[in-house]
């Protein structure tokens, strides 16, 4: 375990001088209470979420000085939504540090794009009470470098792309809503609805409730942009 904690302090740069808080950044809440010596990450990643939103806040205020407060916060979205996150950690190979339980790594928790953005929040909240705002600031700052100095031209996903068009145009914010959920706890099956207040409404359908928001921005994307009926 020494060993496999150095290779990610390595992959990081920073060395902790409290591992027991590592440690707990890295261990699901999977792992039975009387497997563990410490507590999972829970706490950690609810920390690591508002230094990242900090952090991220801050940069994008610095690096964007013409941007608009809207413009800005559209940007925000786009870098702290899970999958950005998710990415984020895979970089890092942080997944295969997370200690899981059998069962959830069996099904693939260490690839979860939950799981991954969760370990990565609750890796820089540590980071944070080890070490402060300084070096967890440089580690945010690393991991989405790229998305940070980003003048917005790459490819958007579907809510970013539908929110940002509604702004643009002077239509009211897209609302989200679950219609209903289907199918066994293992395998479900969302279905939502996205309305723009005026403008109509669409509806998507995934495994997850994030995956059925983006087929639904979908849907309704294609309409206000006259590519589908």
């Amino acid at each position: 375990m020494s060993g496999e904690l150095s290779e990610l302090e390595a992959r990081i740069g920073y060395r902790f001088r409290d591992r027991t808080l590592l440690e707990e950044a890295l261990t699901h809440p999977s792992i039975e209470a009387n497997q563990r010596e410490g507590g999972d990450y829970d706490r950690l990643e609810f920390l690591g979420d508002r230094v990242i939103g900090l952090v991220v806040a801050t940069e994008l205020w610095r690096r964007h000085e013409d941007a608009r407060a809207g413009e800005l916060a559209l940007r925000y979205n786009a870098i702290v939504r899970r999958e950005s996150l998710a990415e984020a950690a895979a970089r890092i190979g942080l997944g295969e540090h997370v200690r899981l339980s059998r069962a959830e790594r069996g099904a693939g928790g260490a690839e979860k794009p939950a799981v991954l953005a969760d370990a990565l929040e609750a890796l820089v909240g540590a980071i944070y009470i080890d070490g402060g705002l300084e070096q967890a600031h440089r580690l945010v700052a690393e991991l989405v470098g790229a998305q940070l100095a980003s003048t917005g031209g790459g490819r958007k996903d579907a809510k970013t792309a539908l929110q940002e068009l509604t702004h643009a145009q002077g239509f009211a914010m897209p609302s989200y809503s679950t219609l209903r959920q289907t199918g066994p706890a293992h395998e479900p099956c969302f279905q939502v609805r996205v309305e723009v207040e005026g403008q109509g409404a669409a509806e998507g359908s995934g495994r997850s409730k994030r995956e059925a928001e983006q087929a639904a921005a979908l849907a309704l994307l294609g309409r206000l942009r006259g590519e589908a009926p």
